[in-house]
């Protein structure tokens, strides 16, 4: 596996020029402070986020790459990328909808040479349970839409009302404002670490500040997510 560059350690994906025909796989997770609610925030304030949008440069790595398949992560409000050449597949998933105590949707993007999406293969908790409890159903959803309409028809259901699930980590500090109409949550280092499923003193010996740790923790998949969508992958690749 290569890392690319990364903006987080002074990486820049638009001088990356990637060889073709040499990797079988492309993930990224283009940068989605455009696109998140915050923006709103940034924008009324006069700014501009401080990352538009790189989607764009994650198409053309692609491109350039010429993968078997590639893999990208947004928030839900991101546009798709336009990338010729390949089966093209995008569905949402919910951190929740794993059983796992974090709320937090994210949508992937799914290109392959053939009409099979790692959606059909997601493994669902059976039962949204408050906490870390996971019961996880053995029969995989076929697609997208059958996902939405378990989770509507009762099939990935709470039994305590939803009342414990917490809200989606975000990288907002002790002096950010509230969105309009929107309940802003600011979790310690410590907590929303555990709530994105890391491993306790992760970032002990990282050089970033306090306020980067949690950057950095709230800008990346959850690992719970993460693996749910690799175990996925390689079985529509097997398929």
């Amino acid at each position: 596996m290569v890392r690319g560059p990364d903006s987080l350690w002074g990486g820049d994906i638009r001088r990356f020029h990637p060889p073709a025909g040499v990797f079988d796989g492309v993930i990224g997770g283009p940068p989605c402070q455009a696109f998140s609610p915050l923006a709103n925030l940034v924008r009324a304030n006069g700014h501009e986020p401080r990352y538009g949008n790189l989607i764009p440069e994650f198409a053309r790595v692609v491109t350039a790459a010429m993968p078997t398949w590639f893999l990208m992560e947004n928030v839900p409000a991101a546009p798709l990328p336009d990338i010729p050449g390949y089966y093209i597949d995008a569905f949402m998933l919910d951190n929740a909808w794993l059983g796992e105590e974090q709320e937090r949707k994210r949508r992937f993007t799914w290109g392959y040479g053939q009409a099979v999406s790692p959606a059909q293969f997601l493994e669902l908790a059976a039962l949204m349970q408050p906490g870390r409890s996971r019961a996880v159903t053995q029969n995989p959803v076929n697609n997208a839409s059958e996902v939405k309409g378990r989770f509507r028809r009762g099939a990935v259901t709470s039994s305590d009302g939803g009342r414990f699930r917490r809200p989606a980590v975000t990288a907002a500090h002790a002096g950010a404002k509230r969105p309009k109409g929107w309940h802003l949550v600011r979790y310690r280092l410590d907590e929303a670490i555990r709530l994105q499923g890391l491993p306790e003193g992760v970032l002990s010996d990282s050089p970033f500040t306090a306020e980067g740790k949690l950057k950095a923790v709230a800008n990346g998949v959850p690992l719970p997510m993460g693996r749910a969508i690799a175990r996925a992958v390689r079985k529509a690749i097997a398929r």
